[in-house]
């Protein structure tokens, strides 16, 4: 009888043991699986972030080639409005010089 009992306890602390590692066993699965999700979430919003990057980087080179058509434009009036500047200035020095000859012929 002694030997049944002892038998039986020993079953029970093997049993208790094994549900003890069993449930060591689900805990650390239920954390490596919270950790894989953790990993596999930022893994996605890496990607978002790297996608709107590159999204950002077409619309700056958008704006950087449209600033160097401006620029271009811009060159092209300067030299415009220089050759008129000139063409002003030889205007003025010739008008003044017809009045020197206006008030030279009125004397």
């Amino acid at each position: 009888k002694m030997a049944a009992a002892g038998a039986a306890d020993a079953q029970a602390r093997f049993g208790h043991s094994v549900k003890g590692l069993l449930t060591e066993k689900v805990t650390s699965c239920g954390t490596d699986v919270i950790a894989l999700t953790k990993q596999v979430l930022k893994g996605s919003r890496s990607a978002e972030l790297l996608g709107q990057a590159a999204k950002n980087m077409v619309t700056q080179e958008d704006a950087i080639l449209h600033s160097e058509d401006s620029l271009r434009k811009m060159a092209i009036i300067t030299t415009h409005l220089q050759y008129q500047q000139e063409a002003i200035q030889k205007n003025v020095e010739q008008s003044s010089n017809l009045q020197d000859q206006l008030s030279h012929l009125l004397k």
